[in-house]
């Protein structure tokens, strides 16, 4: 078997599992944040464990860029720049701006977020510079790269602002959760993943591969049902919620 065969075998394997996690993250919330909880095996900062996390992505990437038959060219560069800007964000960045909580992550989750993250950058980075066959200047000017490049720096930019707002308010407030009432959070209850799931459609539409499609709806598996979660929460928790607030989609859910 070829390696391009032995690829899409992995690739479809891999979006089945996204769908499978998708329906069992329902049933199962992950045990971190306002929901971690005993039983999962020894924590590890939430810092520490956010930059093991992601910096994985960053750096692996980098690896598969350098390596890459195709990563000279001018699309390439743009596809590794814009990888980057989300996940050197994410590792090196966003963790340290957090306010350190009691709350570990469990060594467990980490462990399978670093694991994932490996997968997925690995399928992106190896297609796109070893097995795509390359993308001409012409992409520039295609309607999918460009429309995919304003969804991914839309989608960044409601994800960055969404998380600047959290952080302001839970480093005002170190001991109780508090409802964000700023930007989209007055009409849904998680801008910050509505943001990230646009920003990684946007990449699928901008790379025009399948990778890139698989990510976005590991994306979506991980993230819809988290939001529903934290939906739940804060109407069990404040009395006050915003019952007119959706969960993802202003006005719909």
């Amino acid at each position: 078997m070829t390696e391009p065969s032995y690829f899409r075998v992995i690739l479809i394997g891999w979006f089945i599992l996204a769908v499978a996690v998708f329906i069992v993250l329902f049933f199962i919330t992950v045990p971190y944040g306002r929901y971690a909880r005993r039983g999962w095996g020894p924590g590890v900062g939430s810092r520490l464990g956010w930059f093991i996390m992601e910096s994985v992505s960053a750096l692996g990437f980098a690896f598969w860029f350098i390596l890459g038959e195709f990563s000279r060219s001018a699309v390439s560069i743009v596809f590794f720049i814009l990888w980057e800007i989300h996940y050197v964000h994410r590792a090196f960045i966003y963790p340290w701006r957090m306010q350190e909580r009691k709350k570990d992550i469990p060594v467990l989750i980490v462990c399978f977020a670093f694991l994932f993250n490996t997968m997925n950058c690995t399928l992106n980075g190896r297609y796109l510079f070893s097995l795509s066959g390359g993308y001409s200047l012409d992409w520039f000017t295609d309607i999918r790269f460009i429309s995919g490049l304003v969804l991914f720096m839309a989608g960044f930019s409601i994800n960055y602002q969404s998380d600047r707002i959290l952080h302001k308010l839970r480093n005002s407030c170190q001991t109780t959760y508090r409802i964000p009432m700023d930007g989209l959070y007055r009409w849904v209850c998680c801008p910050n993943y509505v943001g990230e799931i646009i920003e990684w459609f946007g990449w699928a539409l901008a790379t025009w591969s399948l990778p890139g499609l698989t990510f976005a709806v590991w994306t979506m598996a991980n993230l819809v049902p988290r939001a529903r979660s934290n939906d739940r929460w804060y109407r069990e928790h404040f009395p006050d919620y915003p019952q007119e607030r959706k969960i993802l989609i202003p006005g719909v859910w």
